[in-house]
């Protein structure tokens, strides 16, 4: 059996957590800042989980984890 290869720009765009779960980045926060409100910079500086139903791609594009 060939080795799996990984997803390289799935590889970049999540970390896992110690519970395996996986942990993404908001869109939107690098640029044309100046008209969103200082709230809403603030929430998408803060990291969130990947939803449930994405786990299973994203774990099909990372076989060896992603550390």
């Amino acid at each position: 059996m060939p080795k799996l290869k990984t997803h390289k720009g799935a590889a970049k765009r999540v970390r896992s957590t110690a519970n395996g779960k996986l942990k993404r980045g908001h869109s939107h926060a690098r640029h044309i800042l100046t008209k969103k409100s200082s709230k809403r910079k603030r929430n998408l500086d803060i990291d969130t989980l990947v939803s449930e139903s994405d786990q299973v791609r994203f774990e099909r594009m990372l076989p060896y984890g992603r550390s």
